[in-house]
Order: C-alpha cells, then structure tokens, then sequence
C-alpha cells in the first residue's frame, strides 16, 4: 500500500470520530484538555485495535460481521443523539446548563460506533499485501489526532454559537449512524 492511499484510507476511517469528537467539544467547557485526551486515546486505540483484529480474523468472520455491524453502529449513535437531544431540551426547560456524560462507557460506545468502519478495512486489508502494524500504526495515529482536534473546535464553536449546540450534535450523531446504515444496506448496490 503506498503512502497516498495509506493517507486517505487513515483520513477516511478518523472523518466520523472527528465528526463525533466537535460534538463533544461542545459540551467540554470544563477539563478541556482532560476530555480531549480522554477521548482521543480511547479513539485512537479503537481505530488501532479494530482494522487489526480485522485483519486477523479475515475472511473467516466477514461474512458473520457484515450482516449487523452497521445495525451496531447505528443503534449506538441513534441512542446517543436521542440522550444527548433529550437532556438539552430538559436542560433548557430548566434554565439550566449540565456538562454532559463524558464517563468511559460512553466514550467506549462512541468509539466502537465509529471504528466498525475500520473493522471492515482490517479484513480487507488480510487480502492485500500491507505491513498490517505500520498501516494501524498510522490509523489509530489519525483517529487520535481528528479526535483531539474535533474536541478543540467543537469547543470553539460553542463559545462563539449561541444556539441549542447539543440538539445539533445529537442530530449529527443520528446523522452519522444513518449514514453508516445507509452505506452499508444499500451502497454496495451501485458498486
């Protein structure tokens, strides 16, 4: 694999939890930069983690895990984005500003959610000829820098916005999940 495509593959798979990491930004007002580590770690780590245990399965498990990991992946953003939707209109009901959860079992749920993706390279990476730990290396690398980054800016912007930031970022999320839903059930028609 050459360095180009190494690069957009590694772009590719960080887009969702950049994605998902300004929506956490926006609730990081306070321990900015303990979050922003918090969750770009355990991004990082997933999206090292996931193209390599995809890449040892192979082609043994594709089959059993191409038929529900989108469904995964959607569940878990869906419910996410309905909390997040949900305790802002609560919140704002009652005039009151809450940081959100940014405990491990949720940051976990977010980066299973995002790096199924890379599962699904992982196993396709067993087909072709790749230096597998050089190629996770630079993933999870790119995971945890879309990751640090997404937190800053999402922080950035929800100081500078003063709308309802939180039910944008939940709709994101159900976006993101829809999306992988949709990619999965249907893009492989038209290619």
């Amino acid at each position: 694999m050459n360095i180009s495509l190494l690069i957009l593959t590694a772009i590719g798979l960080s887009i969702d939890s950049f994605a998902v990491s300004v929506v956490y930004g926006t609730y990081a007002s306070k321990h900015k930069v303990r979050i922003a580590l918090k969750l770009s770690l355990i991004f990082g780590i997933f999206h090292l983690i996931m193209p390599l245990f995809g890449y040892l399965a192979g082609t043994k498990i594709k089959n059993y895990i191409e038929a529900f990991d989108h469904w995964i992946a959607f569940v878990i953003l869906l419910f996410i984005g309905i909390k997040m939707i949900a305790e802002e209109i609560k919140n704002s009901k009652n005039n009151n500003k809450k940081e959100y959860n940014t405990g491990f079992k949720v940051i976990l749920y977010l980066a299973f959610a995002t790096s199924i993706d890379a599962l699904a390279v992982g196993i396709g990476f067993s087909l072709i000829d790749v230096p597998i730990f050089q190629t996770v290396g630079f993933i999870g690398i790119s995971a945890f820098l879309f990751s640090f980054t997404g937190v800053w800016f999402g922080n950035f912007i929800s100081k500078k916005i003063n709308l309802k930031i939180q039910i944008i970022g939940g709709i994101i999320l159900i976006g993101i999940g829809t999306k992988i839903l949709i990619e999965h059930l249907y893009l492989h028609y038209f290619c």
